[in-house]
């Protein structure tokens, strides 16, 4: 589905009112939001730190919510660059199509499965970096497996997944597609979150 366009911006929430919002959200749909507390920007700066903002000109990011890592994405981004919001929560998708008014973001409603597709339509081949916060351990069989394959399909050579959850279940499915895996736990968040960079390597056949 394409993003939705609102005509008109509204002023910024402020923290109370985003927090509203996503408590909300999380109460209404509690197995597609990993915490009901928002990652904490000691969360949001370790996971972004890690990213090559000069060279990156696509960045795609599954179940923005309410916008924690959106806005600091597009903060380091390049102004060349676009990031792909994909969010299943349809009150999300409007939430930050109303908040954020910045050329530079598409915000679609989907599955993550789906990235390659999303990819296609906003006028790219690959991204540079794919991140996420979706909880892999609540997703229906199968479906987990399916995004990673996908999310491997849709990084350039080089490219990377950065995961941040709070179990170790995504390990495995990450374990499936990807040789170069790191993994750490960032401490200065409630509750301590896991953090993973998976790298999409190129085999010497390819590399030929």
């Amino acid at each position: 589905m394409a993003s939705i366009p609102l005509k008109t911006k509204a002023v910024p929430a402020s923290f109370l009112g985003q927090w509203s919002m996503f408590f909300r959200q999380f109460v209404k749909h509690p197995g597609m939001i990993g915490s009901v507390i928002p990652s904490s920007p000691a969360l949001v700066s370790s996971m972004l730190d890690q990213v090559d903002w000069q060279r990156t000109r696509l960045f795609v990011e599954y179940g923005p919510g309410v916008g924690t890592f959106t806005r600091p994405v597009l903060e380091r981004m390049h102004p060349d660059a676009k990031l792909l919001a994909i969010d299943l929560n349809l009150d999300f998708v409007a939430w930050l199509e109303a908040q954020i008014d910045d050329p530079r973001l598409r915000v679609v409603h989907g599955s993550a499965a789906d990235v390659r597709r999303f990819i296609s339509e906003a006028g790219h081949q690959q991204a540079d970096y794919i991140l996420s916060g979706i909880p892999f351990s609540t997703l229906p069989d199968g479906v987990g497996e399916l995004i990673c394959a996908e999310t491997q399909r849709a990084l350039r050579p080089g490219g990377e997944f950065l995961v941040y959850q709070y179990s170790a279940f995504v390990r495995r499915l990450l374990t499936g597609q990807f040789n170069d895996i790191a993994e750490r736990v960032e401490w200065r968040n409630i509750p301590p979150c896991r953090t993973f960079r998976a790298m999409k390597t190129v085999s010497l056949a390819q590399a030929a």
